[in-house]
């Protein structure tokens, strides 16, 4: 593999782990009470709401770091499922005002992540490229 796949694969892990981490901090001082009352009104239990800081601010930073970042992209993609199911499923099929489909940027947070646990980390990262889970 070439610098330019891990130059790639280095940006792809720092702006998806950039871009969801902005959410996880926002979910850290606002809380997780409106997940949790969407997850009660889909049967399930509220305090799985907790784990979106797994998925919005442990999972990003190791990606960013590029520690265990195949399990971290996995998380994302799991969380982004969960978003997809009790936000945004009547939005599956919209456009937007612009033509574009109404969930570009949860789909690209999904197919991002998807990317990335794929991939896995490269060169440029922390944990190297020996690891499989990496």
């Amino acid at each position: 593999m070439n610098t330019s796949d891990d130059a790639g694969k280095l940006v792809l892990r720092v702006a998806l782990g950039v871009l969801i981490l902005l959410h996880g901090i926002y979910k850290i001082g606002t809380g997780v009470g409106g997940i949790a009352g969407m997850l009660q009104g889909h049967g399930l239990p509220g305090a799985l709401a907790y784990l979106v800081y797994v998925g919005e601010v442990v999972a990003p930073l190791l990606l960013i770091l590029g520690v265990l970042t195949r399990p971290a992209a996995w998380i994302i993609v799991v969380n982004m499922l969960f978003a997809f199911g009790l936000v945004h499923m009547q939005d599956l099929t919209a456009r937007g005002g612009s033509g574009g489909w109404k969930l570009e940027l949860q789909g690209m947070y999904l197919f991002g992540a998807l990317a990335v646990a794929l991939l896995g980390a490269g060169r440029y990262s922390l944990g190297g490229t020996r690891s499989r889970l990496n």
